[in-house]
């Protein structure tokens, strides 16, 4: 083999001192403190005729400033290195890249406990130095990896961090690819799936400290009886010493309202009479309702030895065959589809993006949205849990075609990371193993029968799903999953222009799919492409005409299956344009966004909007916003004359 295609194995196969416990979000607190390791970093891409000059010059033992033979870049981080730059090679470039800067660790530090490490991604696999020494790997991206460093650091001093962060995927990655070489050696990433495959420093980059005797995990979970909730909590520690471990909840306006009883266990259950439940948005006028969940470790004089504070939202997730239940309300799913993409940073973390995305959400009167085709960042979800927005969170499995043992392991693990990174939130109501597998393979069922069980091992409080793409009649995996999901572009890939098929092929197959594995159905992606500001009529396709028509006979299918009470949730295809790699069939990229890009309305968001809006006072009986309908005529009054 090409020692190119080493690249990625070798990545891997160095053992690391990666922590396998938890992984809580960096917060400060009276014993914890942090540093941002943000910023502008040195970027460099090897040399095209030596994807491994990294390695082979121990780029890792040097500031990349130094390098004389390849150009040094200034990368912002966090972001996707792709659209920074003028260069299409470094857009385009499959393999290794190496970023690296300085940074100053507080003397104060040598005594305080330990210190932490901490990405918030890195994609896809990447290799980390502090000083020359390696303190850790990881493969898959879009999940965040951490490892203690005390031992690695100069304190009151100046230190160096590496990183080398490779993007290729092949037949045994999450997700899979394969790498094709040109006749003029340049190397190609192939990939099935529909968005471009961004790389780099994609997420917050975190120094924090911990005492010695720490905190390591905290898993909670709710249920509700009437007015009363219920908070089962277990606490994971390291101590080489007897400490006891108190746990208070704390409601939004600093009143403790329930303590654990024994300060010597870490497990056990908080009751809460008169709770305020964590309601989705438009189901209650106050939704995402936050607790917050104290942890102190107590030495036994009583000292406080580490402190951690969880935001927790008290609700209940319960399922049968025909819906889907919070807090014992039926609830109906009316949202999107997504992605963390945006011009220039790619799929860098952004926080006004973010909040601009929350506002449109809102706005449009949506209540849900699957993280398509991945984990999106921790501050994405935060915002999700206190603005009261359900999500299908997905593993990075989009397009899985080829069923190997290897893949399989990494499939479970991607699962494992997620799970654990996300198993308090509130707002994660389903966790979803994949995005358009090919299951019509035999060898489909054991791989994710298989996936399933492993989720069903780690987590039996939220359903599973799996977004199909295959036909009701061909499928090996859905009979595993909780509540059925499939994508289907009626009026697009299939008949398209022929808008009047719709409404019966919809009802058909979701009828279908429910009649087979009687379990409830959720629409998970339907749509078509729109070329911003392209006006017919009558409407034509690609037009914005054509996405509201075909809209509308989407809902008119809706419609028709919330009345015979299986069908629990419609998802458009997107909510906004996104990229994709270079094809003839995409103008710049993926245009089924209801929203551009840039985050403006087409016409589609405004029909969305009415039609999501009109839900909410049908199902929750939620005011509608005044501006929903502008003002067009009234009565006239005629006065005869005197």
């Amino acid at each position: 083999m090409d020692r190119r295609f080493l690249i990625l194995s070798l990545l891997l196969q160095v053992k690391s001192e990666t922590h396998h416990g938890g992984i809580l979000y960096p917060r400060q607190s009276e014993t914890r403190q942090m540093v941002s390791l943000d910023g502008l970093w040195n970027f460099v891409v090897p040399q095209a005729n030596n994807p491994l000059q990294g390695f082979d010059e121990h780029w890792y033992k040097r500031h990349l400033k130094e390098l004389t033979d390849v150009e040094v870049y200034m990368m912002p981080v966090p972001s996707s290195y792709n659209d920074i730059t003028t260069s299409g090679q470094i857009r385009d470039h499959v393999g290794l890249v190496w970023y690296d800067r300085k940074f100053f660790v507080p003397k104060s530090w040598y005594q305080i406990g330990r210190v932490w490490l901490r990405f918030g991604s890195v994609s896809y696999a990447s290799q980390v130095w502090i000083n020359g020494q390696l303190v850790m790997s990881h493969e898959i991206g879009h999940l965040p990896f951490l490892a203690e460093v005390t031992n690695f650091l100069k304190y009151g001093k100046e230190n160096l961090i590496t990183v080398a962060c490779d993007n290729t995927l092949l037949s045994d990655t999450v997700p899979q690819g394969k790498v094709d070489e040109l006749e003029t050696g340049r190397l190609v990433q192939l990939y099935s799936f529909d968005f471009f495959n961004y790389a780099g420093i994609d997420r917050p980059v975190t120094l924090y400290t911990t005492p010695k005797n720490y905190i390591d995990d905290i898993s909670v979970a709710t249920e509700v009886d009437g007015d009363v909730g219920f908070v089962d909590y277990k606490i994971t520690y390291i101590s080489d010493f007897n400490v006891t471990c108190r746990v208070s909840l704390i409601d939004k306006k600093g009143n403790v309202v329930a303590m654990s009883d024994e300060y010597d266990e870490p497990y056990g259950i908080l009751e809460v009479p008169n709770a305020h439940f964590w309601w989705p948005y438009l189901m209650d006028p106050n939704p995402g309702y936050l607790y917050t969940l104290q942890v102190e470790l107590l030495s036994e004089y009583g000292d406080l030895i580490d402190k951690y504070s969880q935001p927790i939202g008290i609700r209940s997730v319960t399922w049968t065959n025909t819906s889907l239940l919070i807090n014992n309300r039926p609830v109906y799913l009316h949202g999107f589809g997504r992605h963390e993409d945006s011009d220039i940073r790619g799929k860098g973390l952004d926080l006004p993006l973010i909040v601009r995305d929350y506002n449109l959400i809102k706005w449009i009167g949506a209540n849900a949205y699957r993280t398509s085709h991945y984990p999106y960042a921790e501050e994405i979800m935060d915002l999700a849990d206190e603005l009261g927005i359900m999500i299908i969170d997905e593993c990075p499995s989009v397009n899985t075609e080829f069923f190997f043992d290897t893949l399989l392991v990494k499939h479970k693990n991607s699962l494992t990371e997620l799970i654990k990174r996300d198993k308090n939130r509130p707002s994660v109501i389903m966790w979803s193993a994949a995005n358009e597998p090919r299951t019509q393979y035999p060898i489909a069922k054991s791989y994710f029968k298989e996936v399933i069980d492993h989720i069903k091992n780690l987590d039996i409080t939220r359903p599973t799903t799996i977004a199909e793409a295959q036909s009701v009649n061909n499928v090996e995996s859905s009979e595993f999953v909780d509540i059925v999901s499939f994508n289907r572009y009626n009026g697009w890939y299939a008949n398209g222009g022929n808008l009047d098929a719709i409404p019966l092929s919809v009802v058909g197959e979701a009828t279908a799919w429910h009649e087979k594995f009687n379990k409830p159905v959720i629409m998970q992606e339907y749509g078509g492409d729109t070329l911003e500001g392209l006006h017919f009529t009558p409407e034509f396709i690609w037009s914005e005409e054509y996405q509201v028509h075909l809209m509308s006979k989407h809902f008119q299918a809706f419609d028709e299956l919330r009345a015979k009470g299986f069908f629990i949730g419609e998802f458009i295809w997107n909510f906004a344009d996104f990229k994709t790699a270079q094809t003839y069939t995409r103008v710049g990229g993926n245009k089924k966004g209801i929203f551009t890009r840039s985050r403006q309305p087409k016409s589609s968001a405004h029909h969305l909007r009415k039609r999501y809006w009109a839900l909410a006072r049908q199902l929750y009986n939620a005011s509608v916003p005044s501006d929903l309908y502008n003002y067009v005529a009234g009565p006239v009054v005629v006065h005869d004359e005197l």
